[in-house]
Formats: structure tokens, C-alpha cells, sequence
């Protein structure tokens, strides 16, 4: 593909600064880049690679000092913000994925919409609804009375249990499961814990993303709910029960645990842990490697294990750093302490 930079320029509504008719190739990021690549600064971390890239135009902020004449540029308000607009509407990955391959099984129960692709031994079961425009990829299987709504795209080797349904234009990733059982047990009186059977299922609502190798367990009872936008990144756990509102982002290796309920617009960073029975307000920002042992009734920053106010856990942090310090301190004191005392008799 080749694109006149004057075209791309119009796409973004910027102002080229050099030759408006160099066609652009490709697009990379700035230490990467090679002659026919369009790349973009916005973070100051990168400028330290601008005299040394190869690409041939750049997109900068307007008060970026254009020091190279070899280059040129196009000046946007949002450089990052800008590039994915190109990409998505020049480079977005297309998934050729037609028709429905000979191994693929579909119960004679089940209902399949217009333009539906299944890949190689994609298993649909008694009672499923597929909706238009469906691509499942290949050995991906749905269970019993599995509802798939329009535009959804489903990845290699995903499993969805009996009963959960999947909203419009969802994404769902390489080896996720989706209402996998609840952990659930009942321990007897000798210590012998009994399997309690999960019969919920899990809803998930229009235009998320669901990343590779995550989990999200069907509820005990009535549903888990995944709500509308919600993007989850890799190595994820949602139990049973848990409620996630929406445009939540919840980063990879966070676990969230059984009938927690989440608030809109919130972000758990990476590798939080949150406990059961909780909710947390919304517009929450949860740090990474933060622990969330109690309910949080009002939005905002919070950090650390157990989980504080940003505020606080960055002066407990530093606190923590100074110890070796104030041990040393100490020691001076008491070695003070006790010369007065020696002195004093």
C-alpha cells in the first residue's frame, strides 16, 4: 500500500510542513522506522531517537522544534491519537475468514445468522444462537444454548459454557474460557469439601474485548456480567458472580474474586487483587500489584497492599525506603540516650 502524505493529512485534519506528495509505505514506531515509514512523537521519552530515524515523515504536536530538514512533518494537537486513526482506517488487520469449513459441526437445533465464517472444527451445540456476521476461528466450541450476537469476533481454541451469551461486536481472544464452573465448595464436617453446582451463566454486553487465556466463571446463580465496553487484557480471572461496569479496563495477571461488583470507567492496573463482596465506586484507578480488601465508595487513585489512597501509599512507600535510615537514626539516639544516662548517675 501507498499513500500520498497530503491524503493522510487530510485524514487527521494536519499541517504538512515539507513535500506533500511523498507516498508513505508503511508505519512504525520512531526507533524502528526505515525510508518509505510513517512514525509519530508524542511522548518526550522518544525524542531521544528523532536525529537517528530512518522514517520519512513524522507526526509531531505543533511546538515540536523541527530541527532535521530532512524529514517531513505533519503537525496534529495528538500525535498518538492521530497515528491509530491511520492505522485503523489504512493498516487495520483484515480477517479472511469465509464460509463455513467442511469440519465444523452445527446441531440441527441451532440457528446461524447471514455471513456466519467457522474455521476448522469449530463445535456449535444443540440449542446456540449465532447472529450476521459472526467469524468464529478455528476448534473454538459452544455449548448448549450459547447466544452470539452480530459482528462478534471469536479467536482460536476459545471455550463458551452452556447458557452465556455474547453481545454485539465483541472481541474474544486466543484461549480464553468463558462460564468455566465458579469456584465453589461446601465443606462437610470432617474437612471434605463437596463441588456446590454453578448454575448461572455468564453475560457479556456489546462492544468488549476479551484478551488471550482469560477466565471468566459462570455465576452460582443468575449471571456474571461483563457490561458494555469493558476491555480485559491477558491472564485475567473473573469469578463467579462478579459484576464489571462499564468502559472498566482491567490489566493483565488481576484477579477479581466471587460477587464483587466493579464501577463504571475504573482501571485495575496489572496484578491487582480484589476480594469477594466488595464494589468499588465508579471512576476507581486501582495501581499495580495493589491488593483491595474493602469496599471503595468514592472514585479516584488508590494503591498498594492492602490498597490506600494514592496520597498516603506513596508516603508510606517512601516511609518504607527510609527505613535503613531511621534505623541507623535510631541507633545513634539510643547510643545518646544511654551516654546521658551514665553521665546522669
Amino acid at each position: 500500500m501507498k499513500l500520498s502524505l497530503k491524503e493522510i493529512a487530510e485524514l487527521i485534519d494536519g499541517k504538512i510542513f515539507g513535500d506533500e506528495n511523498i507516498l508513505i509505505e508503511n508505519i512504525s514506531k520512531i526507533e524502528e522506522a526505515k525510508q518509505g515509514d510513517l512514525t509519530f512523537l508524542y511522548l518526550p521519552a522518544y525524542e531521544k531517537y528523532f536525529l537517528d530515524t530512518k522514517a520519512t515523515a513524522i507526526l509531531i504536536k505543533p511546538d515540536f522544534i523541527k530541527s532535521r530538514t530532512d524529514i517531513t512533518y505533519i503537525e496534529v494537537q495528538n500525535p498518538n491519537t492521530a497515528f491509530f486513526k491511520i492505522i485503523e482506517k489504512y493498516f487495520k488487520p483484515e480477517f479472511n475468514l469465509i464460509g463455513l469449513d467442511s469440519t465444523s459441526f452445527i446441531d440441527s437445533t441451532a440457528t446461524i445468522g447471514q455471513n456466519v465464517s467457522l474455521g476448522k472444527n469449530v463445535v456449535v451445540s444443540a440449542g446456540c444462537s449465532i447472529g450476521n456476521n459472526v467469524k468464529i476461528y478455528h476448534n473454538t466450541v459452544l455449548l448448549n444454548d450459547v447466544e452470539i450476537d452480530d459482528d462478534v469476533l471469536i479467536f482460536p481454541n476459545v471455550t463458551i459454557r452452556e447458557k452465556c451469551k455474547i453481545g454485539k461486536r465483541v472481541i474474544i481472544h486466543s484461549g480464553t474460557v468463558i462460564g468455566s464452573d465458579g469456584f465453589g465448595y461446601n465443606p462437610d464436617a470432617n474437612g471434605v469439601y463437596h463441588k456446590i453446582p454453578q448454575i448461572g451463566n455468564v453475560i457479556i454486553e456489546d462492544d468488549v474485548e476479551i484478551g488471550s487465556n482469560v477466565s471468566v466463571d459462570r455465576a452460582s446463580f443468575g449471571s456474571t456480567v461483563i457490561k458494555k465496553g469493558v476491555k480485559i487484557d491477558n491472564l485475567v480471572q473473573v469469578a463467579h458472580n462478579v459484576v464489571i461496569g462499564e468502559n472498566t479496563v482491567v490489566v493483565a495477571q488481576s484477579g477479581i474474586s466471587g460477587s464483587t461488583k466493579i464501577g463504571k470507567n475504573c482501571i485495575l492496573a496489572g496484578q491487582t487483587g480484589i476480594v469477594g463482596h466488595i464494589e468499588l465506586a465508579d471512576r476507581v484507578i486501582i495501581g499495580a500489584q495493589s491488593g483491595v480488601s474493602k469496599s471503595i465508595s468514592k472514585s479516584g487513585q488508590y494503591r498498594g497492599s492492602p490498597v490506600q489512597d494514592y496520597r498516603t501509599a506513596l508516603k508510606s512507600e517512601a516511609l518504607v525506603r527510609n527505613l535503613p535510615a531511621f534505623i541507623d537514626r535510631i541507633k545513634e539516639l539510643e547510643k545518646e540516650v544511654q551516654a546521658l544516662k551514665e553521665k546522669a548517675k
